[in-house]
């Protein structure tokens, strides 16, 4: 069966001038329709630089991408205004990444327009019935990004990718700019949408947590190099690869007992 989402030995270097910077090295992944995938790995990995390669906002070195076995083009300029709506992203930042002067109405029914030619009346209700699906109310249409939260910015941005009705949506790191209680609603408003919409997310992030609920397979990144990948009970379960076994010890944990440690110590002392 073919992959819906194919990444084939691809290599992306950064020409800084004076010398050639390889950022992604080799890399092979897909994601079937429906899945998520999970990319894990430390800052400087190459986790986002091959997710903007996916989406065609960096040129790839050598190696394919592939949508449904068709090679896509490494521009997004000279992508079909299908492959485009097909592969949507939801970035990092809301905040960089929505235009401040737009009102929400103009932000999520640009998509909409662009991508199915659909009336202005026909756009309005849309704008809405997304809102509503993002859980924000449809009067927040007027609204623009500075009168929102961190929270519904990121739901607006989620809003703006379901307006192309995407088969897959790259989601870098999108709950690491958020309050933890914040994140964790919009998480859940993400499983929620795949689980309705039947859509396949690349899902970049650090919390190894979120990872073990979401994902269906994982893919660890050091240095430009995926150095392991499978299912995700099998990456996170022993014998580790050293280097996920450093991941999983990174991540902090809270010992609930140790006021019990801290009493048992001093009874000893005394």
């Amino acid at each position: 069966m073919t992959a819906l989402l194919e990444v084939t030995d691809l290599n992306v270097t950064f020409d800084t001038g004076d010398v050639a910077v390889s950022a992604v090295r080799g890399t092979t992944y897909h994601i079937d329709a429906g899945e998520v995938v999970a990319i894990v790995g430390e800052s400087g990995s190459g986790k986002s630089s091959m997710a903007r390669v996916v989406v065609g906002l960096l040129p790839r070195w050598t190696g394919d991408v592939r949508l449904d076995g068709e090679s896509l083009s490494p521009a997004l300029a000279q992508r079909p205004r299908d492959e485009l709506r097909r592969v949507q992203m939801v970035h990092q930042m809301p905040d960089v990444a929505l235009n401040p002067r737009q009102t929400l109405a103009e932000i999520i029914g640009r998509p909409v327009g662009f991508y199915f030619d659909r009336p202005r009346g026909a756009v309005k209700e849309r704008v809405a019935e997304l809102l509503g699906l993002v859980g924000l109310p449809a009067d927040f249409v007027h609204r623009r990004p500075g009168q929102l939260s961190g929270g519904q910015k990121q739901r607006v941005c989620i809003a703006r990718a379901l307006a192309a009705e995407p088969d897959v949506i790259i989601c870098d790191e999108p709950t690491s700019a958020l309050d933890p209680l914040v994140a964790e609603e919009v998480l859940k408003l993400l499983k929620r949408l795949q689980d309705e919409l039947g859509l396949a997310y690349m899902f970049i992030t650090h919390d190894l947590g979120t990872v073990r609920r979401i994902a269906h397979r994982t893919a660890v990144m050091l240095k430009g190099e995926i150095i392991a990948q499978g299912p995700t009970a099998e990456i996170f379960a022993p014998p580790f690869h050293p280097y996920t076994e450093k991941l999983i010890a990174s991540v902090p944990e809270m010992d609930t007992t140790w006021l019990d440690h801290v009493l048992a110590s001093r009874s000893l002392a005394a």
